[in-house]
């Protein structure tokens, strides 16, 4: 009972330069804008039903020019947009979807506050 611990060996210096290399020296992060693969990036805008919910996808054309195919639901025709260069249509793409996620998002807080106000008003 009364006996010390016995300390483990030494790792041999090998196994140490091996262990740290394995070790990536900076975090892994989203790949930057220009290592974005344009051709079919997509984005879904927000909503609570599928059917008419924002869907924007670019594509690249034979010509070496970007599209963006612009659908609502799964049904729909799409409105393309275009030609384009890849930087811009990727931000096309970015851009479109945080236009209808900030409307979306200020329509579910105008929903909530009207629904909030009329409880109000019904309780006094």
């Amino acid at each position: 009972m009364d006996k010390p611990e016995a300390k483990p060996p030494p790792l041999p210096r090998e196994a140490v330069e091996a262990a740290v290399e394995e070790k990536p020296a900076v975090e892994e992060r989203p790949p930057a804008p220009e290592h974005i693969e344009a051709d079919g990036y997509s984005k879904v805008g927000p909503g609570p039903i599928a059917s008419i919910r924002f869907k924007w996808m670019a594509r690249r054309a034979e010509d070496g020019h970007f599209y963006v195919d612009e659908t609502i639901g799964d049904g729909s025709a799409k409105v393309t947009t275009g030609p384009m260069s890849r930087d811009a249509a990727i931000k096309f793409v970015d851009d479109r979807e945080r236009e209808a996620r900030q409307r979306f998002d200020s329509l579910r807080s105008d929903m909530t506050g009207r629904s909030t106000a009329r409880k109000d008003s019904s309780e006094a």
